[in-house]
């Protein structure tokens, strides 16, 4: 009895290991598969070093190797879990949207505030648009000044 309730547990840990979607990328993507084995091989390397005739403390401050393996390791597990976090490579590209009008509209409303603020000559004939044409104000004063006073007799 225990051969087949063994059996079956095989058979349904099987059966979840075909249906799960990480693992499946993990058989089918060589990249990331690499990465997955540089990343173990460079952590055993710098667990190695840590032991390496120094206090391990020291090993962590002072070893350039150990540094070296452990930015190497931690390298290859980024790319690693950005290679999971992405979804499966689709055999049929996806179409990709350009925009549309809404990004029509800001590359116009940017590239014309662009242009008033460079081009001196389109700000004013902006302004006069919104506010109106600027009056030229010249004032005549309309009263003769004081005549110089007399001289007075002196007495």
């Amino acid at each position: 009895m225990a051969a087949k309730d063994r059996a079956a547990k095989a058979a349904a840990a099987a059966q979840s290991a075909k249906e799960n979607p990480y693992l499946q990328r993990v058989i089918q993507d060589d990249e990331l598969r690499d990465n997955m084995v540089v990343a173990f091989e460079a952590a055993r390397n710098a667990y190695g070093r840590l032991n390496h005739g120094k206090s391990p403390t020291k090993n962590l401050i002072e070893d350039k190797k150990l540094h070296a393996n452990l930015k190497k390791s931690a390298d290859a597990l980024r790319d690693a879990s950005s290679a999971l976090r992405e979804a499966p490579k689709r055999t049929t590209p996806k179409k990709k949207r350009k925009g549309g009008l809404g990004r029509i509209l800001l590359v116009a409303l940017f590239g014309g505030a662009v242009a008033i603020a460079v081009s001196e000559d389109l700000r004013n004939k902006v302004l006069d648009a919104l506010f109106g044409a600027e009056e030229e104000f010249d004032y005549t004063s309309n009263t003769t000044p004081p005549a110089p006073a007399e001289a007075a007799p002196a007495s």
